[in-house]
């Protein structure tokens, strides 16, 4: 059954045109996965439209930095059976406890089914919007602006590095040289602390990411808080924020994060196993409110337990 996006998806077309007459013709070349003709067909059906709500055509020319606003479809839509919680809102924030396996924003074959669309659904608060992002597989800490006037100031807090972030993580320790880590790693001692700092860049397929040389554009601190067996617990606090920037540098390390399908390789595609969740866990932010000049500290309420791999309510 054809999932179609309740809320619009919007672009804001580049103020030099790249060499398109018609607006279609740019979307077409943008988004080379999505067939030529199923642009056309969301033109036709009145699924396009710029910011004041006016249609656009298949012959709608190309105007230098409008909004364009689509609604994105798939064929089928799976679900997470997985219940997220919100655990504070006032007039300008709500932070939640996004499950794992749920994107936080439409992507990808999930359109609906993500963490901002279910809390706006719960809240009715359509201009609920996340200020920033943790992987679909990552359990954890979100936070997303209630307040359309003051949504800049608490994305600045992330794009500036103001926002202190704990995660937790389990990892396999007797891996060895399989990990694709470049050394053979020995295995963690409790209270072990590690700086990782280096250059992480696109690798193949683009959406992995690659420790690459060149001027370092990451940094994390880890520590192992304690070990169980075959496997260890983990502090982590990112420094820097880049796209699986934990994943890789545990990988560095030697103890890529357990049940991780991208890292060291990337696993076949198939369906979600949700009886394995990579074990990453966005525990703790803390930051100053900009609103408020108030601290903050929110914390999810679970804690990883590692003798059973799971989340656990502290």
């Amino acid at each position: 059954m054809m999932a179609i996006a309740k809320s619009p998806s919007k672009l804001t077309l580049p103020p030099i045109n790249p060499g398109f007459i018609t607006v279609v013709d740019y979307l077409i070349d943008k988004f080379p996965q999505v067939d030529s003709q199923i642009w056309r067909q969301r033109a036709i059906d009145g699924k396009l439209h710029w910011h004041d709500g006016s249609a656009i055509t298949s012959e709608s020319l190309y105007r230098p930095q409008q909004r364009v606003y689509y609604y994105r479809e798939v064929d089928s839509e799976p679900v997470i059976p997985f219940n997220e919680t919100i655990l504070f809102e006032d007039a300008e924030i709500l932070v939640a406890y996004k499950p794992p396996f749920l994107p936080v924003t439409p992507g990808g074959i999930y359109v609906n089914e993500c963490l901002q669309n279910r809390l706006r659904l719960k809240t009715g608060m359509e201009n609920l919007q996340a200020v920033h992002r943790i992987d679909r597989a990552t359990t954890g800490l979100v936070i997303f602006s209630v307040n359309p006037d003051t949504c800049h100031l608490y994305h600045q807090l992330f794009a500036s590095r103001q926002i202190n972030k704990t995660y937790q993580a389990i990892a396999r320790i007797d891996m060895g040289s399989d990990t694709g880590s470049d050394t053979k790693s020995d295995e963690p001692l409790s209270g072990q602390q590690w700086e990782v700092v280096n250059r992480l860049q696109s690798a193949d397929p683009r959406f992995l990411m690659r420790v690459a040389d060149g001027a370092a554009n990451s940094h994390s601190r880890i520590r192992c808080v304690d070990r169980f067996e075959d496997k260890a617990l983990f502090e982590l606090e990112p420094v820097t924020g880049k796209t699986h920037q934990l994943r890789v540098h545990m990988q560095t390390l030697g103890w890529p994060i357990l049940h991780d399908r991208y890292y060291p390789a990337l696993q076949p595609k198939s369906a979600d196993n949700f009886a394995q969740p990579l074990q990453l866990l966005a525990q703790q932010l803390r930051f100053i409110d900009p609103v408020t000049s108030q601290p903050r500290t929110f914390h999810c309420g679970y804690a990883m337990n590692l003798a059973t791999g799971t989340f656990e309510r502290v």
